[in-house]
């Protein structure tokens, strides 16, 4: 990766200008079905806690797949997925999850696939075996005491925009700076098709680090849009499969919510097939719970990503609804820090009287727009630089941890 990355350096230093980055590459054709079977992407990791992780990649053709993984130099074990009692197999997209990983290590792992052709009666036909050559991944250590990551925001279709920014602000040295990625929403325009997943977004991933450090996607108003919107989960591995959640990594719990859609649900942009009022309020309950947790109040820091922030994101339907379902118990939470973008616009705001916490907001996707937002978090303090795209410094905290009652 080290290489790749020197390489596109070199590349773009020819170039001699960002401003060539700036379409979108063109989709190639749809694969034929008589094409022979193989990875289409990946792997790329998901879900990472301290003894377990979830390995997914998408098949050309339907397959039996599973994941042969372990501690230090050998791949000694095998995990497969299970549904209802049955093995997943004949599927094309895997999502497996290793659950007996030691925390704080290295480990090792490879996919399989082996093609289904058919059934007959009882009896399944096997085809050729295909195999990806091994990979390493660190588990995070049980009391891990400190850990970075970079966030991604409003790539809008811009694939390339990911090694740009990643490559330029995201690496000390020849080595990456970062432990996990996020992407805080709209990575799309409207999401159509497979290929669209795979080559704007999943396949960048997987070129540069997914194989070895997780990353996240968080639901933005453009990824509701689109033919192919309902399918997003099922190439992701979301808790409980819902796109709201809260998990702890190191000191920090982090809370994951879902703005939903910008308009009101009646517009007429959505043909009567939206509900994003009720999914908030949803998430107003779910949240209620969240912040009297035991997992939330012991966590020394409690960062938010939201892709719309409740406030400073103007005053279109789902900013509003977004105040007035999350905004006071936000307050109440006493969060220490909100990471959002949607509006396209950079900026850093400091508590007032609205929102008692900063709030980050992620620019882009147009070039002298476009950032990288770089979270440290340590067991004493959160530090934030936000970095625009020709390597300026646009936002900057540095948060000390909290008395809390």
């Amino acid at each position: 990766m080290h290489s790749d990355r020197r390489s596109f350096l070199e590349k773009m230093s020819q170039m001699g200008a960002l401003s060539l980055l700036s379409a979108p590459p063109t989709l190639a054709s749809n694969a034929s079905a008589e094409e022979k079977n193989h990875v289409v992407v990946g792997p790329y990791l998901q879900n990472m806690g301290t003894n377990e992780v979830t390995v997914m990649w998408i098949t050309h053709k339907n397959c039996l797949s599973w994941v042969e993984y372990g501690a230090g130099m050998f791949t000694y074990k095998r995990a497969v997925g299970y549904n209802n009692g049955l093995i997943e197999a004949n599927n094309r997209i895997n999502k497996i999850t290793l659950t007996d990983l030691k925390p704080g290590a290295d480990h090792k792992y490879r996919i399989v696939s082996t093609e289904i052709l058919g059934y007959k009666g009882s009896k399944v036909e096997f085809g050729e075996t295909i195999t990806s050559p091994t990979y390493t991944f660190k588990t995070p250590a049980e009391n891990e005491e400190e850990f970075k990551l970079v966030v991604f925001n409003d790539i809008h279709d811009r694939p390339q925009l990911i090694p740009q920014l990643l490559y330029r602000h995201g690496y000390t040295g020849n080595k990456p700076d970062y432990d996990f990625v996020v992407f805080n929403g709209d990575c799309f325009d409207w999401v159509t098709e497979e290929r669209q997943m795979v080559d704007h977004l999943i396949k960048p991933t997987v070129d540069i680090f997914a194989t070895e450090k997780p990353f996240i996607l968080t639901q933005g108003n453009h990824e509701c849009r689109g033919s192919f919107s309902r399918h997003i989960p099922n190439y992701f591995a979301y808790p409980e499969t819902k796109y709201y959640y809260a998990f702890t990594r190191g000191p920090v719990r982090f809370v994951v919510l879902d703005s939903g859609e910008d308009k009101t649900d009646d517009s007429v942009e959505y043909g009567g097939l939206s509900a994003f009022d009720r999914y908030r309020e949803t998430q107003r309950t779910w949240l209620e719970k969240e912040i009297e947790s035991s997992e939330f109040k012991k966590a020394p820091f409690r960062v938010v990503f939201i892709h719309i922030s409740p406030y400073h994101s103007g005053d279109w339907h789902g900013t509003l609804h977004c105040r007035e379902q999350f905004g006071p118990l936000l307050n109440k939470a006493q969060i220490d820090l909100q990471i959002s973008g949607h509006t396209h616009r950079y900026a850093t705001h400091q508590p007032d009287t609205t929102h008692n916490y900063p709030i980050v907001i992620g620019g882009g996707p147009l070039e002298g727009q476009r950032t990288l937002i770089r979270l440290h978090a340590t067991t004493k303090e959160l530090r934030l630089n936000m970095i625009r795209d020709d390597g300026e410094v646009v936002g900057k905290l540095t948060l000390p941890k909290k008395t809390r009652p």
